[in-house]
């Protein structure tokens, strides 16, 4: 008896996980179109998956709002574009740069009716992710990125917890970004922690035990003169940043280190440029020598960081105020958590 009722029990809950599969929709394309088709001649639903051209490296991926399409880069190469959908009016998908921290094959949303988000890669703390949906051809997400159901178990798959996520609008001002902010380090329990400016006698401080692993974030602002390091989305390090002509803008930057590079400085790494700001065709290039080469930060803190970078630690340039105390709103232009 005690065994026909264990296999009915089975029976029962296997019949309901068939039903709920039935019930998550499919999406797109079940198929990639010819790696060779031009982004603006895919369809609603439709992607291109080229995985082998870069077998290996970080993975970075480019949403553009205007275009409604998404660029996946793996070490510099691009190995696929998809169609997808942003967020509609009143609930826009924030643009800047982010790094996912949690990955869900089978997620459901907490907020709208438990509704079906598979593939989720999440990047901001209030439940922006990347994760299949519906691709209309415009706007019609709660924030989110829908892309389509083939292309984004692929992505699924090949991208690991950490991965670099850019949502750029071409025109927009790198004072716009105004997501989670990326320079307000977080406690151990995921809250904000309180703003520690450097000590008027110290060129930098480090504290690399604060966060012994996870993807490491660069940000060099002009405007604050400060170079700051976070690892798993906790301040590791900070430091004074001195640029040779002050008042002369740099623009915005954005780069992913590339697998296959020799360590020792900067810009002994190898990067891949991100299209951001205007930047859409900064593919496989090495961070602008006028941006990097005219900064001087103190030695030993510049040993210290290079010691620690890595395949798909990104970099990010900007002449935008950064600090905190210079803000005075959340205007983030790197984001990333992490995992609680």
């Amino acid at each position: 008896m005690t065994r026909l009722y264990t296999m009915a029990v089975a029976l029962f809950f296997g019949l309901v996980g068939s039903i709920q599969a039935e019930r998550t929709p499919f999406w797109g394309a079940r198929e990639p179109v010819p790696f060779e088709t031009p982004a603006d001649q895919l369809r609603n639903g439709e992607f291109t998956w080229a995985p082998q051209l870069a077998p290996a490296g970080p993975i970075l991926v480019l949403v553009s709002l205007e275009e409604q399409r998404a660029y996946s880069y793996r070490n510099g190469l691009l190995i696929g574009i998809a169609s997808v959908s942003t967020g509609k009016p009143g609930y826009e998908t924030p643009s800047g740069v982010f790094q996912t921290f949690l990955k869900d094959k089978d997620h459901h949303s907490t907020k709208y009716h438990n509704a079906a988000m598979p593939y989720t890669q999440k990047f901001t703390q209030d439940g922006v992710a990347l994760h299949a949906g519906g691709v209309p051809g415009y706007p019609e997400s709660h924030g989110c990125v829908h892309l389509p159901s083939e292309f984004a178990r692929l992505l699924f798959d090949a991208a690991p917890k950490g991965m670099t996520v850019v949502i750029a609008k071409a025109g927009s001002a790198p004072e716009e970004f105004r997501h989670p902010a990326f320079l307000s380090p977080v406690t151990d329990a995921g809250g904000r922690a309180e703003h520690r400016r450097l000590p008027v006698a110290s060129g930098h401080r480090w504290e690399p035990e604060k966060s012994p692993s996870g993807p490491l974030s660069i940000l060099l602002s002009r405007y604050d003169e400060r170079i700051l390091v976070l690892r798993n989305g906790v301040e590791i390090g900070r430091a004074k940043a001195a640029f040779r002509n002050p008042q002369q803008p740099v623009g915005s930057h954005v780069f992913v280190a590339k697998e296959g590079a020799q360590p020792g400085g900067l810009l002994q790494h190898q990067w891949v440029g991100v299209g951001l700001v205007g930047h859409m065709g900064d593919a496989d290039t090495r961070p602008d020598p006028k941006v990097v080469n005219e900064v001087t930060i103190p030695a030993d803190f510049r040993a210290l960081l290079a010691a620690e970078i890595r395949p798909g630690t990104t970099l990010m340039v900007t002449d935008a105020p950064v600090l905190e105390h210079t803000t005075g709103l959340d205007i983030a232009v790197l984001s990333s958590f992490p995992d609680h």
